[in-house]
């Protein structure tokens, strides 16, 4: 089949998101001006550039077009953490998914122990194994289907990185003592299990 885009497709759900997989969680917790503390998972994250190290997560916006809690604290405050989400953490990572008022606090929610960041103020989850402290660089606004919604992309450089001792082995950075979980289309992920290696020619 071939979609135009612009069109409508004809299938039972959008497939756009299970076009590009897998594709990493970024665990996103902030604070905003106010105190309000957040966490919220985005799956349209990666990291952009490794020096200096940066990395970026994408949002769409509330009803009525106001910016999702994680992208209005990241520019509010300057700041965010991406919280690595393991196989153990993935029903608790779910439960943050949820929409709730601004002033709701995910880490209580979901039963999430809270942990301070070392540079910044917005906190950590305790029980993730890799946190990535940011400064906001930028935030950029994107094109957005007409139903008065707005889409938007932060770009945050990564001052400061925690890494569990537990999960190295050698010095590196062991992935299948992590089991990473990724988005997939639908309501559907994976857990990375197994690594292969392919030297560059």
């Amino acid at each position: 089949m071939f979609w135009n885009t612009t069109k409508p497709h004809g299938l039972p759900h959008d497939p756009f998101k299970s076009c590009v997989i897998p594709r990493p969680i970024g665990w996103i917790s902030s604070v905003a001006a106010c105190g309000t503390v957040n966490l919220a998972p985005y799956s349209f994250f990666n990291g952009v550039s490794t020096d200096p190290p940066m990395v970026m997560f994408s949002s769409g916006s509330r009803l009525g077009g106001t910016s999702k809690d994680s992208i209005a604290n990241a520019e509010e405050t300057g700041e965010f953490v991406c919280n690595m989400v393991s196989w153990d953490l993935r029903h608790l990572m779910n439960e943050t998914s949820a929409s709730v008022p601004p002033e709701a606090n995910e880490f209580e929610l979901a039963g999430l122990e809270m942990e301070p960041s070392t540079l910044i103020s917005a906190p950590r989850v305790k029980a993730a194994l890799i946190h990535m402290e940011c400064k906001t660089h930028q935030v950029v606004s994107l094109p957005a289907a007409g139903d008065g919604g707005a889409n938007a992309i932060c770009i945050g450089r990564v001052i400061g990185i925690h890494i569990n001792d537990e999960i190295l082995t050698n010095g590196l950075i062991n992935v299948e003592k992590i089991r990473p979980v990724a988005r997939l289309g639908y309501m559907d992920y994976a857990s990375i299990k197994s690594v292969f290696t392919i030297k560059r020619p």
